[in-house]
């Protein structure tokens, strides 16, 4: 059974407080481990947060980096509905555009924007199609699938 009497911190948890200005022997004795003339020297001593004796503080040296990039965000290959009635293919992939370079070879998903017009019926597969796009697609005789 543990009683109060058997308590005690763990061994090195507790450090031997210094005691400064008790004569040579102690190793802190005369300047009392403070160096020898400035301003370290005085009581009451503060500096700036960060400063560096007048050397050019680290947060002043260091570039400021704005925001951060996504790792996980995909290369998106954005076509708008006007550029796909200029196609002559009748079936629209990703991998289609790539190999007739429409679009970016990196480019990962498709994208499918409603701006402009479409007159002739496509069939269009991609990632994401936005709603005005979609309506004139199929308003031309055409199919949209999503991916």
């Amino acid at each position: 059974m543990i009683t109060l009497e058997d308590l005690k911190p763990n061994k090195g948890a507790v450090k031997k407080v210094v005691r400064v200005g008790r004569g040579r022997s102690s190793g802190c004795g005369k300047t009392s481990a403070r160096g020898n003339n400035g301003e370290g020297q005085r009581s009451g001593r503060s500096s700036k947060r960060g400063f560096e004796g007048g050397q050019m503080p680290a947060f002043r040296r260091l570039p400021k980096l704005k925001g951060f990039n996504n790792v996980f965000a995909l290369n998106a290959a954005e076509i708008n509905v006007s550029a796909l009635d200029k196609i002559e293919a009748d079936e629209i992939t990703l991998s289609y555009l790539k190999e007739n370079k429409l679009v970016h070879p990196k480019s990962e998903i498709l994208r499918v924007l409603g701006n402009g017009e479409i007159k002739r019926k496509v069939s269009i597969k991609a990632n994401y199609v936005t709603e005005s796009a979609k309506e004139k697609i199929e308003k031309a005789g055409g199919k949209v699938e999503i991916i």
